[in-house]
């Protein structure tokens, strides 16, 4: 699938086929994907736990929980639970050391690199390093890290939600997370039991509100002969809601047997 393709594919994913399992190899695909994501220091904090609802314990199901629309977590096949080890921030100069040693950090000779990183960038990493283990560059590396892994997903066939949830702490204990961890979000995953556009494209805010060009005041040129090329790509989908959506709703609540009805 190409690339434009998959970000339009790429949509929350919440009602998903509830009989049929993901196998473990999609599972590793996605994780991979999240490995090679770009992560400032090559620190990579990033690391999930992977819930498969066919072999995980009684009681690690029952400490998955989101805020809201909690259905979407009970008929998932698999919950990745998506954590920020800042820990990793401790192992931050021998990973800039690996980024020197295979060329992917400075220029010059061999030795200059090496005396810049020894006597510069190291020690003023390390200067900070506590800073560095506060939220903030960590997570927004993690951030890239699972977007890598929604489009694997998506090139794979799955459909996926992210859900945030107040039981981190629950959650950590049940799955062995060490305490010092963050709990970044849940992600549902699953064969899609809805039509793949899941109603058609959401609403979202105009683009020059949200992106500028040299100043906050200049909104960005948004040239509708782009646009165009990304609707021919399948990047953006007809508009929400789809002619059928009302009806789509009520089959898949019935379907999945989930009562009372309420907020997606």
């Amino acid at each position: 699938m190409e690339l434009r393709e998959a970000l339009g594919r790429r949509r929350s994913i919440r009602f998903v086929k509830t009989y049929k399992n993901v196998e473990p190899e999609k599972i590793q695909m996605m994780f991979e994907a999240a490995r090679i994501a770009s992560h400032w220091g090559n620190v990579q904090s990033l690391g999930a736990v992977a819930v498969h609802r066919e072999t995980a314990s009684q009681e690690v199901l029952d400490s998955l929980e989101a805020t809201i629309v909690g259905w979407q977590v009970k008929i998932a096949p698999v919950v990745i639970v998506w954590y920020v080890d800042p820990e990793m921030v401790e192992e931050q100069s021998d990973r800039l050391r690996q980024l020197m040693d295979v060329g992917a950090l400075g220029f010059g000779t061999k030795e200059e690199r090496l005396q810049a990183l020894e006597e510069t960038l190291i020690p003023v990493f390390s200067s900070i390093k506590e800073s560095l283990k506060q939220p903030g560059l960590n997570e927004i590396d993690c951030g890239q890290g699972i977007a890598q892994a929604t489009l694997m997903a998506y090139e794979l066939g799955l459909g996926t939600c992210c859900l945030g949830s107040p039981f981190g702490d629950r959650m950590f204990k049940a799955l062995g997370i060490p305490e010092h961890c963050r709990f970044l979000l849940l992600q549902t995953v699953g064969y899609p039991l809805e039509h793949w556009e899941a109603g058609g494209q959401r609403p979202r805010q105009e683009f020059g509100r949200l992106f500028k060009m040299n100043s906050y005041d200049q909104p960005y040129p948004r040239s509708e002969e782009v646009v165009d090329e990304l609707k021919r790509d399948k990047m953006f989908t007809r508009p929400a809601p789809l002619p059928d959506r009302e009806e789509e709703l009520a089959l898949l609540q019935k379907a999945l047997d989930i009562d009372p009805p309420g907020l997606l």
